[in-house]
C-alpha cells in the first residue's frame, strides 16, 4: 500500500501529524508492506533563506494576526507537540525559506525513501526543537549528512535543475489532488486525509484502505471446488 505525505518543514502541524501517523502505523499489522514517499509542498515561497524576524513578529506582520492570537496559537502548537512527544521552541526557531531544503529532500527520495524520511526527522528538528536555520546550505550538508546523503550529493541538490524540477512536480501533483494545506495524506490515491488528525483517523484510513485494496481471498469450503463455467465451456 502507498501512502505519499504531503508536507512542508516550516509546519509546525507536519512534525506533529508526523508522529501521529507513525504512532498508527506502528500499530498497523501490515506495516512492512506500507511504503511511505515524503512530498514536497511550499506555505510561503516568499520567504529570503533567513528571515530576520522571530516567529511572532513574522506571523503578525505577514498573515495580519493579532500578537496575543499568535502568542496564544504559538503555545496552544507547544502544548500540543509536547504531548507527541516534541519540543518545541519558537523563541529558538529561525524563520527561514524550506525551498532548498525541498531540493535536499527530493535527492534523499532518488536515494531511498528511507533516507528521504530520516532527512525529513532531521528537519523537523533542526527547525523546530534546535532554532537551526534550515535555508543555509551549511546545515542542509549538516542535516542531509546525518540522514544518510554524502556532502556531495547535497551540493548536488543546491546546484541541479533536476531537483527543483522534482520540488516542482511534487508541487503540480499537488495541485492537481487539490492540496492546499499541509500536512496532507494521499493513500492509494483514492484517500485524503487532511491534517494532523488524532492517531484513531489514520488508524482507521489504514485499515480501510488496506481492506480495500488487496485482492479477494478464495474461500474453498471443505477443499472443494465447486462447478463454473468459463470461456472454454463448463464442468
Amino acid at each position: 500500500m502507498k501512502i505519499e505525505i504531503f508536507s512542508d518543514v516550516g509546519c509546525p502541524w507536519c512534525f506533529i501529524g508526523k508522529r501521529r501517523f507513525e504512532t498508527a502505523l506502528e500499530s498497523f499489522e501490515h506495516r512492512d508492506q506500507v511504503e511511505v514517499e515524503w512530498k514536497s509542498f511550499q506555505l510561503d515561497p516568499s520567504l529570503p533563506e533567513h528571515d530576520h524576524r522571530n516567529e511572532i513578529d513574522y506571523l503578525v506582520e505577514t498573515k495580519g494576526m493579532p500578537r496575543d492570537q499568535v502568542t496564544q496559537m504559538l503555545a496552544h502548537v507547544t502544548q500540543q507537540a509536547a504531548g507527541e512527544g516534541l519540543d518545541y521552541d519558537f523563541d529558538a526557531l529561525v524563520v527561514a525559506n524550506s525551498w532548498k531544503a525541498h531540493r535536499v529532500i527530493q535527492r534523499a527520495k532518488a536515494s531511498s525513501l528511507e533516507t528521504a524520511a530520516r532527512l525529513e526527522e532531521q528537519l523537523f528538528k533542526a527547525h523546530f526543537e534546535d532554532g537551526k536555520n534550515i535555508g543555509s546550505e551549511d546545515v542542509l550538508v549538516e542535516l542531509g549528512t546525518a540522514a544518510g546523503l554524502t556532502a556531495e550529493q547535497v551540493r548536488e541538490a543546491l546546484d541541479e535543475d533536476r531537483w527543483e524540477t522534482a520540488v516542482k512536480q511534487d508541487l503540480a501533483t499537488a495541485r492537481a489532488l487539490g492540496v492546499s494545506g499541509v500536512p496532507f495524506f494521499v493513500l492509494e490515491r483514492k484517500y485524503g486525509i487532511s491534517g494532523a488528525q488524532p492517531v484513531e483517523v489514520f488508524t482507521q484510513a489504514l485499515e480501510q484502505s488496506w481492506a480495500e485494496s488487496q485482492p479477494l481471498q478464495m474461500v474453498q469450503p471443505g477443499g472443494l471446488d465447486g462447478q463454473a463455467c468459463g470461456p472454454n465451456g463448463c464442468d
